[in-house]
C-alpha cells in the first residue's frame, strides 16, 4: 500500500497510509464464496458446515446413549447428584429414546434417563436445524418418586469439549449497563491454562455480559458460534487445554431438591458451526435468527418501522393528555411525516412519578376515555400504538402491593424497596395474563413494550431455602416466558418489545418472542457511541432500534433537526421524539431525512460487512454495508466523525459480483455513478465529506442492461 499525505481540515498534512488522500477504511476484497447467489435460505451454508454439526451432534448422540466407553465427557449437559458427577451415574440409569419428529428445516428428538432408585428423570431435547449449520438443545428434569430427590446442584446445561489444533480465539462482548463500553467486542486466546468466566449482574441476561460468543480457529478458518438462552442468571466458562478447549455454561446457581411430580426446565444451548470468516459466520447467525427464531406476528418478520413520541417534552406520559397526545400525532400528520406508531411510554397511569409502578389502570383524570381515544385517533390516521408496561416492579403502596402482597417478593433486609412481581406464582401470573391481555384490547394497544428497571437476583436468592437454591429463578423465568405466550397466543397480531433499563435483558429465549426497540439508555446524544452500538448489535440482532433523540441537558440540541444525528440512529426501529409545539423547527428537513430511512429501511435485514472496525473515539469513520443477495444490492452507511483528520475514505465493499456493473447513489446527491464490481470490492468505494461530522446514505443495485462505467 502507498503511502501519501493525508489532507486534514486545518490543511495541515498528516502520514498515514491512505491511497489519494483517503483513509484505506477496508482491507481485502471479499471473498467469492459470498458473492452473487446468496439466498435467504441459507445458500451460504455449506456442505462442510452442515458436516461439521452433524459430525459433532452424532458424537454427542453416542455419547449420550453410552455406545463406547469414557464418552461420557461428550454428552452436552452434566450435574451433580446426591455428591456424585452425572458422568459416572448416568451410564448406569435407564435410557429411553423418543422417535424424531421432523418438520420444516427443523428435527427433534430426546433421550431420557430414569434413575431406578429415586425416580429423577432427565431429558435431554435436540433441535437439529437441517437448513443451517445449528444444533441447540435443553434439559428437563422431573422427580417421578415419590419422595423428595436428593439434592441436585452445579447443573450445566452447556458443555462442550471441543478438539482442535490451534489456540482458539474467543470473540466476546461487554452487555449494555448505560455506559459507553456497553456491546464493546474483545478477543481473547484461549492458550492452555487460560480460564475465561462471564455472568451478568444481578439477574438480567444481557446486564454487563453478552451472552453470545463466537470461537474462532484462525488457521483453519473455521470456528463455533456458542449461545446460551436464559432470561435470569446464566454463566459460562471457557477453558483452554492442550489440544482442547472445554465450554460450560448455565445457571449460574443450582442445588436443591425436587418434590414428588416437580419439574423444572434448563436454559437453552445453541452453537452454530461455520467455516470461512467470522463475518460470513455473523451472517448465517443474522439469517438463523430471521428464519427460525425472529417473532413473526401473523406469520410475518416485523417491518422496519419509525414509531414516535412526546416522552421528553411530557416527563415520559407523567404530565400527558389525551389532547396533547392527538395534537402531536396530528401535528406529524400534517407536515407530511410518516409515522407507524404512536409511543405512549411510562406514567399513563395515577403517578406522580413514573416509577409508581403496580396500579396499571390508565389515568382517567387526563384521559379520561382511556388511551383507546388516542389509540382510535391514530388508528384512524393509519398508525398502530405502542404502550409501555413494566408489570416486574411493584412500587410501596400501589394496589399490586396493598391487594395481594402475597403474589410480590421482597429482600427482607430492605423492607422499603420496590417488590418483585412473582411470575411463578400461578395465581399472580393468571392474573397478569387476564388483566394485561384485557388491556390491550380494551386500549387498541399493537406493540406492547415491557420495561424491567431492576435487578432480580436479590429478590430470587433471598426467597430460596438452603435446599431449594435456584428455584425461584426458575419458577420467575418460566412464567416471564409462560406470560408472553399467552400474550402472544391470545393476540396473535401482536408485538412485544424487550426492554430493561435498555437493553439488559435481550438473551436468545426473549429475541424469540420480542424485538429491542431501544437497545440502551446510555446518552442518545453520544453519537459516536451510538455508531459503535450498532457495530456491534447488526452482528447479532437483525432487528433493534434506536431513538434519534437526546435527553433533556445533553450536549445535542434536542429541538434540533441534524442529519449527523438523525442517520446515526438509523435502524429496522428508528424513533422520532421532536417537540411538534415548536414553530420554528425544521419540518421539511426532518421529512427528507424520514423519506430517506423509508428509502432503505427494507435492507437492514440483508447481510451485513462491517467495512471498518468498531471505535467509538471521536476521531475516526465508521461504516457499514447490508447487502441483499437475492436481488444484488445494498446500502452503505458511512460516519466521519468530528474529530477526523480525513476528508475521504475508500470502502472495500463486500459480497459483489466483480464482472458485474453497479448504480451507485448517494441519498444526497444528483445523478448515479455507474461502477463495476470489481472496482468496488479491489479498489473501493471512495466518499467524500469535506464538513465533519457528517454521514452519507449510499445505496446500489445491480445494472440487469450491463451499462457502462462512469467512475
Amino acid at each position: 500500500m502507498e503511502t501519501d499525505w493525508a489532507n486534514r481540515r486545518d490543511g495541515s498534512e498528516r502520514t498515514s497510509p491512505v491511497s489519494s488522500g483517503c483513509q484505506n477504511a477496508g482491507s481485502e476484497p471479499a471473498p467469492a464464496t459470498t458473492g452473487r447467489g446468496l439466498t435467504m435460505r441459507a445458500s451460504t451454508t455449506t456442505p462442510e458446515e452442515m458436516s461439521d454439526a452433524r459430525e459433532w451432534l452424532e458424537e454427542a448422540l453416542n455419547a449420550a446413549r453410552g455406545k463406547e466407553a469414557g464418552q461420557a465427557e461428550g454428552i452436552p449437559f452434566s450435574f451433580v447428584y446426591d455428591g456424585r458427577p452425572s458422568s459416572e451415574l448416568l451410564p448406569g440409569w435407564t435410557l429411553t429414546e423418543d422417535q424424531a419428529s421432523a418438520t420444516e428445516g427443523v428435527v427433534k428428538l430426546s433421550l431420557v434417563w430414569t434413575d431406578p432408585s429415586t425416580g429423577l428423570r432427565i431429558s435431554l431435547v435436540v433441535t437439529e436445524y437441517t437448513d443451517f449449520p445449528v444444533v441447540e438443545w435443553g434439559v428437563r428434569l422431573k422427580n417421578t418418586g415419590a419422595a423428595p430427590t436428593p439434592i441436585i446442584e452445579q447443573i450445566q446445561s452447556m458443555q462442550l469439549l471441543l478438539r482442535q489444533k490451534e489456540t482458539v480465539s474467543l470473540h466476546h462482548f461487554t452487555g449494555d449497563y448505560a455506559a459507553e463500553d456497553g456491546y464493546e467486542p474483545h478477543e481473547a486466546l484461549l492458550t492452555p491454562g487460560t480460564v475465561m468466566s462471564f455472568a451478568p449482574v444481578g439477574g438480567r441476561p444481557t446486564n454487563r455480559a453478552f451472552p453470545y460468543y463466537n470461537l474462532e480457529l484462525r488457521k483453519e478458518k473455521r470456528g463455533v458460534i456458542v449461545v446460551i438462552g436464559w432470561p435470569g442468571q446464566w454463566a459460562a466458562r471457557f477453558a483452554g487445554e492442550k489440544g482442547s478447549l472445554r465450554v460450560t455454561g448455565g445457571q449460574e446457581l443450582t442445588h436443591f431438591s425436587l418434590l414428588p411430580g416437580e419439574e423444572v426446565r434448563s436454559p437453552l444451548s445453541v452453537v452454530l458451526f461455520w467455516r470461512g470468516d467470522p463475518t460470513h459466520a455473523q451472517n448465517l447467525w443474522r439469517r438463523w435468527m430471521m428464519l427460525h427464531n425472529m417473532p413473526r406476528p401473523e406469520g410475518k418478520l416485523p417491518p422496519p418501522i419509525m414509531p414516535a413520541n412526546s416522552s421528553i417534552w411530557f416527563e415520559e406520559m407523567v404530565k400527558a393528555t389525551e389532547e396533547d397526545q392527538k395534537f402531536f400525532i396530528d401535528r406529524y400528520r400534517q407536515e407530511g411525516i410518516v409515522l407507524d406508531y404512536w409511543w405512549m411510554d411510562a406514567g399513563w397511569y395515577a403517578c406522580t412519578s413514573w416509577p409508581q409502578t403496580g396500579t396499571w389502570e390508565v389515568d382517567r383524570r387526563r384521559f379520561p376515555r382511556g388511551l383507546r381515544a388516542v389509540a382510535d385517533h391514530a388508528h384512524a390516521l393509519g398508525m398502530k400504538v405502542i404502550v409501555w408496561f413494566e408489570p416486574e416492579r411493584v412500587a410501596p403502596g400501589t394496589w399490586l402491593d396493598s391487594t395481594h402482597p402475597e403474589w410480590l417478593l421482597c429482600i427482607p433486609e430492605e423492607p422499603k424497596k420496590d417488590r418483585l412481581l412473582f411470575l411463578g406464582n400461578p395465581e399472580a401470573l393468571a392474573w397478569l395474563i387476564h388483566h394485561v391481555g384485557n388491556l390491550i384490547s380494551e386500549q387498541g394497544i399493537d406493540l406492547y413494550r415491557q420495561d424491567f428497571n431492576f435487578d432480580p437476583l436479590p429478590y430470587w436468592r433471598a426467597n430460596d431455602a438452603p435446599d431449594r437454591q435456584g428455584m425461584t429463578e426458575i419458577r420467575h423465568v418460566e412464567g416471564y416466558l409462560a406470560y408472553w405466550d399467552a400474550l402472544l397466543q391470545k393476540h396473535p397480531a401482536l408485538l412485544i418489545d424487550s426492554c430493561a433499563s435498555g437493553g439488559r435483558r435481550d438473551d436468545l429465549e426473549t429475541l424469540r418472542r420480542a424485538v429491542p426497540l431501544l437497545t440502551t439508555d446510555y446518552n442518545y446524544a453520544d453519537l459516536p457511541v451510538k455508531q459503535a452500538f450498532h457495530h456491534t448489535l447488526f452482528q447479532w440482532m437483525p432487528y433493534f432500534g434506536a431513538s434519534v433523540n437526546a435527553n433533556v441537558g445533553a450536549a445535542l440540541p434536542i429541538e434540533q433537526v441534524e442529519p449527523y444525528a438523525f442517520r446515526s440512529a438509523m435502524a429496522p426501529c428508528t424513533v422520532i421524539g421532536f417537540d411538534m409545539r415548536r414553530e420554528d423547527l425544521d419540518c421539511a428537513l426532518l421529512r427528507r431525512l424520514t423519506n430517506q430511512w423509508r428509502q432503505v429501511a427494507a435492507y437492514y435485514y440483508g447481510d451485513y460487512y462491517p467495512l471498518t472496525p468498531y471505535e467509538r473515539a471521536g476521531y475516526s469513520w465508521i461504516s457499514w454495508q447490508f447487502h441483499r443477495p437475492e436481488q444484488d444490492d445494498g446500502l452503505v452507511q458511512v460516519f466521519r466523525r468530528a474529530q477526523s483528520p480525513y476528508e475521504c475514505a475508500r470502502l472495500l465493499l463486500k459480497a459483489l459480483d466483480p464482472d458485474a456493473m453497479y448504480e451507485v447513489r448517494d441519498l444526497d446527491e444528483g445523478e448515479p455513478a455507474v461502477i463495476s464490481g470489481a472496482a468496488l470490492t479491489e479498489q473501493g468505494l471512495s466518499v467524500a465529506m469535506p464538513n465533519p461530522p457528517q454521514a452519507r446514505i449510499i445505496v446500489y443495485k445491480r445494472r440487469r442492461d450491463g451499462g457502462s462505467a462512469g467512475a
